[in-house]
């Protein structure tokens, strides 16, 4: 492997290291809510808050990363994100760590934003969808490491050592980055020092005035916002069912862990001329029956059959995102606009996942327990399914114009 190649998979760790960031929380609810008293819909904005930044902001840090430079922004982000981290650690209250976790939305950003235009940088064209399909696992890589090791970690040094420890990990990533990814090239276009400049609004309008990306990231957040409903609720289900140690932090990883499998496939099948409108039928077909079967009221009492819909929704689920960073590309109005593409894509997932957990949470209060939550699921599916036969005529589209040229 060139040193190009070594670049590109530092540019994925790095992405790991900041959804460790957004990872750590749940294995940590249960002790939050023992020692502030968290309420479970307090929990769930908890869990959302770090999207806060994503939600309303993304698409313009996606223009602020391309002035900035991309390897500049996944530092900062690096930084910002442990200074958030180590600050958590003393938090008191709840509502300390809300505005910590909206800070370390902003991190997070930063690093998430401009990666896949990194990586498009670092390596072949050929390679690229295979790449773009690992990078889609970053988020599930990070989450499944923290849900393994918090349920371990946390009982005996307590969940603001977890904190520190993950400030001291992102400064450490933000270092390697700096030595071992090349430097970002001189800006042609670069963003003036008072503000977003002509071309950068020129870049945007061009990005929404597109159709593609909007079909992307909408398709993005009916997928993100259920899977981290989904996931980041499973700690306090399983240990409301008395699951706890070891066991709870292997069961929660693995349900993240096998969505590392969907994320790469997708590459795989992609590079072998699946239509991606297939690989987001097959996710979303799958997230839907295994939210019924994992949640559903007629699985009650069979909790092994309700571990196999949580692996059926998360694993064949990552057929989803690979996807979409890939389709996120290729439908992007041209190559200066992909940060943008992938920004207004981050965005609408935040949307998705700021409101998902709440919603799951909202409907686990009335119901007194998890059995509406395929509603949601199927629901967010459903629409999914459509939006990606949308993609599918659009990339048709698009496909066919390129053969009109002469």
């Amino acid at each position: 492997m060139n040193s190009s190649g070594r670049a590109a998979w530092l540019v994925v760790l790095a992405g790991g290291v900041a959804a460790l960031q957004v990872g750590k929380l749940p294995p940590a609810l249960p002790v939050l809510q023992a020692e502030l008293g968290l309420t479970l819909v307090q929990s769930g904005f908890l869990l959302s808050m770090v999207q806060l930044a994503g939600m309303s902001l993304a698409v313009f840090m996606g223009l602020l990363a391309d002035g900035m430079g991309l390897r500049r922004s996944m530092v900062r982000g690096l930084c910002l994100l442990a200074l958030a981290s180590g600050l958590g650690a003393f938090a008191t209250s709840v509502t300390v760590l809300l505005a910590l976790r909206a800070i370390e939305g902003v991190g997070f950003l930063w690093v998430a934003l401009p990666a896949p235009a990194l990586i498009r940088r670092l390596v072949p064209v050929v390679q690229l969808p295979g790449m773009l399909g690992v990078w889609g696992a970053y988020m599930p890589t990070g989450t499944a490491l923290a849900l393994l090791a918090g349920p371990v970690f946390i009982p005996v040094w307590g969940w603001s050592a977890w904190w520190g420890l993950f400030a001291g990990v992102s400064l450490a990533m933000a270092t390697a980055l700096m030595r071992m990814v090349p430097a970002d090239p001189v800006a042609t276009h670069p963003l003036p020092a008072h503000g977003l400049g002509q071309e950068a609004w020129q870049r945007l309008s061009s990005t929404l005035g597109a159709r593609g990306p909007w079909l992307v990231a909408l398709t993005f957040g009916m997928y993100s916002g259920q899977w981290l409903a989904v996931v980041g609720f499973l700690p306090s289900i399983y240990a409301a069912a008395g699951v706890s140690g070891t066991l709870l932090g292997v069961l929660t990883a693995l349900a993240a862990a096998v969505n590392i499998g969907g994320n790469m496939a997708s590459g795989r099948l992609l590079q072998r001329g699946w239509a991606p409108r297939t690989t987001l039928w097959l996710g979303f077909g799958a997230m839907a029956l295994g939210s019924t079967l994992a949640f559903a009221a007629f699985t009650d009492g069979l909790p092994w059959l309700r571990f196999v819909g949580v692996l059926l929704f998360s694993g064949l689920g990552g057929l989803v995102p690979g996807t979409l960073f890939s389709l996120a590309v290729r439908l992007a109005p041209g190559e200066q606009q992909v940060a943008t593409t992938v920004g207004w894509v981050q965005q609408l997932s935040a949307l998705g996942q700021f409101v998902g957990p709440p919603v799951v949470a909202a409907l686990a209060a009335r119901a007194g327990g998890w059995q509406l939550t395929p509603l949601f699921s199927v629901g967010c599916c459903a629409v999914g399914a459509v939006l990606a036969w949308a993609a599918g005529r659009e990339i048709q589209g698009a496909s066919t114009q390129a053969q009109s040229r002469p």
